[in-house]
């Protein structure tokens, strides 16, 4: 049986340029397919894919896990990103999100302190 190590989500997104401008504010390291209409957005080992559809745009999220959501929402509010506050959660996280320009969500968390 194989093991999966990683997921890498993929996003629809109406225009690339824009969506690899708005994840490198986020701290992404960010980079165009040469083919076009593709693109990739990668950070602490994490990488999300981000592709111009042929037809219908259907938005889709991501879930991080990361040491400190605080910490986190407060990086991306500096970068003049809407971010919603963490908060605990009754399953034992701390967590938060943003809505990128395309309508993809990104829900972030880390253990409750």
């Amino acid at each position: 049986m194989t093991t999966a190590y990683r997921i890498a989500p993929i996003f629809s997104v109406r225009d690339l340029d824009a969506a690899l401008d708005f994840y490198q504010r986020l701290g992404f390291a960010v980079r165009a397919y040469a083919g076009g209409g593709y693109g990739f957005a990668s950070r602490d080992g994490i990488e999300l894919h981000l592709g111009v559809p042929s037809r219908e745009h259907h938005p889709g999220s991501a879930y991080l896990f990361v040491d400190d959501a605080d910490q986190l929402a407060a990086a991306w509010r500096a970068a003049d990103v809407q971010v919603h506050a963490p908060e605990d959660t009754e399953w034992g996280r701390h967590e938060g999100a943003l809505v990128d320009p395309d309508g993809n969500v990104i829900r972030f968390g880390s253990p409750v302190k």
